[in-house]
């Protein structure tokens, strides 16, 4: 697995006694197109910055369901995953069906993903039926995007069987329109993301609106839903709103984390978060509100340490 050195730089500044001493911890996050990639390499340079004895790294991963395997053999220390993702490891559903994760534990919400329809601007394809005996990207295989797709498509009467689907991550799923290659792509991510912004620049797309009897169908399906819109000029050429769905996207990790070390990340993440924002706005969302509004279970003891000295009310479901 590739592993990418963030914090490179500064670890370059320490005298090599001391680097050898620091406790190495990796970040699962996703591939380089999306959202998990900047973000986690961001936490992973707050970690090297304010966390003495601490030398974090961010890992290229195939996304959420992969990141739970990871967290959950001790093979990461940390991990981004769609609340859905995390929400089925933790309770033995869906994917993970009869091999429950029940040591995954929450630090955060960190933000919202926006499920993302593109299709180039003069493709014939208007509306999620549209989708029906076309050739589309779901997503990457076991991504957090192919199950938000194949939930909000199969709660909305659509299958695989319907269409020619493809299984490319974000980069690919890119190329791939502008190509001619697919006719419409699926991205799960945080708007805007890198990927989507590169295709806008070079092709005129378009995306695709859901109606709000598809959002309810897709909430239904999955709780965690919530309506979420697309403002107009997120991408270019992008002159109106769009309305689509959005679910959060969780900082797990394993409950054998050190207590004191989950609540010092915890802490630094919301002390520290403008040096987030800078690297990609998804973290403007990032707030202590919407972790405690938005996380489907429990929190590691360190993380609820800290929001308990925030003074904010904690749901049942969110403690161990």
């Amino acid at each position: 697995m590739r592993v990418i050195h963030y914090a490179l730089a500064a670890s370059m500044l320490v005298a090599a006694p001391a680097a050898i001493a620091q406790q190495q911890l990796s970040i699962a996050t996703g591939g380089t197109g999306g959202t998990y990639y900047p973000y986690g390499g961001g936490l992973a340079e707050l970690i090297n910055e304010h966390i003495e004895g601490y030398d974090a790294v961010a890992e290229v991963t195939g996304a959420s369901v992969e990141n739970m395997g990871l967290v959950w053999r001790g093979d990461s220390d940390m991990a981004l995953a769609l609340a859905d993702t995390v929400y089925q490891a933790y309770n033995g559903t869906g994917d993970f069906e009869g091999r429950q994760l029940d040591n995954i534990r929450a630090l955060a919400s960190v933000y919202p993903n926006a499920v993302q329809i593109v299709t180039m601007a003069d493709s014939d394809i208007e509306s999620l039926s549209d989708l029906t005996g076309k050739i589309v990207s779901v997503g990457a295989p076991g991504s957090g995007t192919e199950l938000n797709a194949r939930a909000l498509l199969e709660s909305n009467g659509i299958s695989y069987d319907d269409f020619e689907e493809r299984r490319l991550n974000f980069n690919e799923t890119a190329d791939a329109l502008r190509d001619g290659d697919i006719d419409a792509g699926f991205w799960s991510v945080g708007p805007p993301t890198s990927s989507i912004m590169n295709l806008a620049t070079t092709r005129d797309i378009r995306l695709i609106g859901l109606s709000d009897e598809e959002m309810a169908n897709a909430q239904d399906e999955v709780p965690v839903f919530a309506p979420y819109e697309l403002r107009a000029d997120l991408y270019e050429g992008m002159e109106s709103a769009v309305q689509t769905i959005g679910i959060p996207n969780i900082l797990a990790t394993s409950s054998e984390l050190d207590e004191e070390l989950a609540y010092q990340i915890t802490k630094t993440l919301y002390e520290h978060t403008d040096q987030l924002i800078a690297i990609h706005p998804a973290a403007n969302d990032t707030t202590v509100k919407f972790s405690v509004d938005s996380t489907p279970i429990a929190f590691h003891p360190g993380a609820l340490r800290y929001y308990e000295e925030q003074g904010v009310e904690i749901a049942d479901r969110q403690r161990p």
